[in-house]
């Protein structure tokens, strides 16, 4: 295969941009190599991972183990921000904006399945693997080393061409494909993302505590009852939370709209009202969220999370009365 070393990492680039990735970088993988495992360690003995009990796959801190094969990433995102903006007022439900289209497992698994599949169409030695959120994978440590952006203080990937509003993914292949440059880290001494967060779930710098964060309980939290360290901080978050992300200056100025008609929202997630996502069917639920990453979040959770928010309003604003 030495005819495929090297040379052919522009070829690959082309054809991740020619199927609609906005951005391609690869990632040499060394042997022995264990990217970034102390600060995932420490990270799951601080309990920051809550219930995620996958984040402690032993997978997820030796590549070779989910491909021993492996000698190279192709890592890629996909922008998926759209200039819709949520209405005023606290009678709104608020769902993040990676939620508001069509699954994007669905539309990032389709792109890379082809990419895959042409990869290893170039000689019957080569193998490839993709995935998109769906595996053991570090896809931000993996995006970094291969120069797509940097991990920010709030835990996201920020690229300079679309701020954080990307989608991750990666084909781990046994071709050996020169290197990007990592990419540097432009956070700077700005902390509007650590003074945005009504829960302090950003314990310091690029430190997440799942428990304290509003998008972890509110699309994997499974029990009955939202947290009272959580529950009165909501500010209208159904599914996901936006806020550090809302308040980035990268965001704030290098969002493009994407180009990726799928992303573009459903007519009803922009803004649901809480009272009628509280009262939710089961039936109507699963009219309401067709191919939708919002699936994740079942029925009795949605309904959970809204109530949640009308019952901090109620306390708030006149604890004598009643939604339900």
């Amino acid at each position: 295969m030495s005819q495929y070393c090297v040379t052919n990492s522009s070829l690959v680039k082309e054809k991740a941009q020619e199927l609609g990735f906005h951005q391609v970088g690869i990632a040499a993988i060394a042997e022995g190599d264990n990217t970034d495992n102390q600060r995932l360690e420490a990270w799951i003995n601080q309990g920051y991972h809550a219930d995620m009990q996958w984040m402690n796959n032993p997978k997820r801190q030796d590549i070779h183990l989910v491909m021993p094969e492996a000698r190279s990433l192709v890592c890629v995102a996909l922008n998926y921000y759209t200039p819709h903006q949520r209405p005023e007022g606290e009678e709104y439900a608020k769902i993040s904006r990676y939620g508001w289209g069509r699954d994007y497992h669905k539309v990032m698994h389709k792109k890379l399945k082809a990419l895959t599949t042409w990869l290893e169409s170039l000689d019957a030695g080569i193998q490839a693997r993709y995935y998109a959120d769906t595996g053991p994978v570090q896809d931000k440590v993996w995006a970094q080393r291969a120069g797509i952006g940097w991990i920010a203080k709030n835990g996201n990937v920020i690229t300079r061409q679309y701020g954080s509003w990307v989608f991750l993914g990666e084909v781990l292949t046994n071709l050996e494909l020169e290197s990007d440059r990592p990419h540097t880290e432009h956070c700077g001494s700005c902390t509007r993302c650590l003074d945005a967060c009504p829960t302090g779930a950003i314990t310091q710098p690029f430190v997440v505590d799942a428990n304290r964060c509003i998008a972890y309980h509110t699309i994997e939290n499974r029990s009955e009852s939202l947290p009272e360290t959580v529950s009165p901080h909501l500010q209208g978050w159904v599914a996901g939370c936006d806020i550090c992300q809302d308040v980035c200056p990268w965001n704030q100025r290098f969002a493009q709209t994407t180009n990726v008609e799928d992303f573009h929202p459903y007519p009803a997630n922009v803004a649901p009202q809480l009272i009628e996502l509280a009262n939710i069917s089961d039936e109507e639920w699963d009219k309401r969220f067709p191919a939708s990453a919002l699936r994740r979040i079942k029925p009795e959770m949605l309904r959970r999370n809204a109530r949640a928010n009308l019952d901090a309003s109620r306390q708030q604003h006149d604890p004598e009365s009643n939604y339900f």
